[in-house]
C-alpha cells in the first residue's frame, strides 16, 4: 500500500500512539505532519528523522489542542489534509465526586472537541482533494466502561460517536471515517510505570503486568505502536475503502469478554 502524495496530520504525536502512527504512515510514503503542544528543539528533530528514515516530507507544528482555535490552526496550517488521525490524548483517574473539574474539562477538550475542531477543516479539504481518510484513535474505552475514568470514558465514547456521524455525512464521497479501540499500548509512558506498580503491589514486574495492568486483556500481551499504525495505513487502503463509520479493536480480546 503506497500512500505516496498524500499528506497525514497526527495530533499528540511526539511519543507513544501517535508517532508510531506517523511513522507507520511515513513507511507507507505518506508525508506527515507530527503536533504537539511543546515547541522543543527535540520535536522538530522528530521531523526531520522520519523524513529521513522515509524519504517522505515531514513536519512538527506546535497546536495546544485543548484550545479549538489552535486545534483549527494546526490543520489550516497543515495547509493539505488527506489523512486525519485525531489521537491527542491525556488521562486522570478519580471518583467523580473528587474528580477536579478543570481536568474533565482538559480532557474532554483534548480528546474528544479537538477531534471535532480539526475534522471540521480537515473535511473540505479532502472533498476538495476528491479523496480522505479520517482515522479516530478511540479505545477500549470507547466501548466499554472502567471506575474512576469518567472523563477518559466520556470522551472515547464520544469520539466513536463523532466517528459514526462524520462518516454518515460523507458516506456517498470517498472519504472513510473509523476509530482504532486500543487496549493497553507498550508506550514510553505505559513502560515507565510497570516498577512503581510492581513496588506497590509486592509483585514482579511479570506479574503486575499480566495480573494488574492486563488484567482484562485476555491475550495477557501489550499491543504495539507498530500494530496500531498498522491498522491506521490498512484504513488508508483500497482495501478498507468500503469500511466507515466503524471501530477496529486491537485489545486482545478485551472487548470481547
Amino acid at each position: 500500500m503506497s500512500l505516496q502524495g498524500k499528506t497525514a496530520v497526527i495530533t499528540g504525536s511526539n511519543s507513544g500512539i501517535g508517532l508510531g502512527v506517523a511513522r507507520e504512515l511515513a513507511r507507507a510514503g505518506a508525508d506527515v505532519v507530527i503536533n504537539s503542544f511543546t515547541d522543543r528543539d527535540e520535536d522538530h528533530q522528530l521531523a526531520a528523522d522520519i523524513a529521513k528514515e522515509f524519504g517522505v516530507t515531514a513536519r512538527y507544528i506546535k497546536a495546544d489542542l485543548s484550545k479549538g482555535a489552535e486545534a483549527r490552526a494546526l490543520i489550516e496550517q497543515a495547509g493539505k489534509c488527506d489523512i486525519l488521525v485525531n489521537n491527542a490524548g491525556i488521562q486522570h483517574v478519580s471518583p467523580i465526586e473528587d474528580f477536579p473539574v478543570e481536568k474533565w474539562d482538559a480532557i474532554i477538550a483534548i480528546m474528544l472537541t479537538s477531534a471535532f475542531h480539526t475534522t471540521a477543516v480537515a473535511l473540505p479539504m479532502m472533498r476538495k482533494a476528491g479523496w480522505g481518510r479520517v482515522v479516530n484513535i478511540a479505545s477500549a474505552h470507547g466501548l466499554t466502561a472502567s471506575p474512576y475514568k469518567s472523563a477518559y470514558v466520556s470522551a472515547k465514547h464520544g469520539v466513536v460517536g463523532l466517528t459514526k456521524v462524520t462518516a454518515l455525512e460523507t458516506a456517498k464521497e470517498d472519504i472513510t471515517v473509523n476509530a482504532i479501540c486500543p487496549g493497553y499500548v507498550k508506550t514510553p509512558l505505559v513502560e515507565a510505570q510497570i516498577p512503581d506498580t510492581a513496588k506497590e503491589y509486592d509483585m514482579t514486574e511479570e506479574e503486575v503486568i499480566e495480573k494488574v495492568i492486563l488484567a482484562r486483556q485476555p491475550s495477557k500481551e501489550f499491543a504495539t505502536v507498530e500494530q496500531i499504525g498498522g491498522t491506521a495505513v490498512f484504513l488508508c487502503s483500497d482495501a478498507a475503502a468500503q469500511i466507515t463509520g466503524t471501530t477496529i479493536s486491537v485489545d486482545g480480546g478485551w472487548t470481547a469478554l
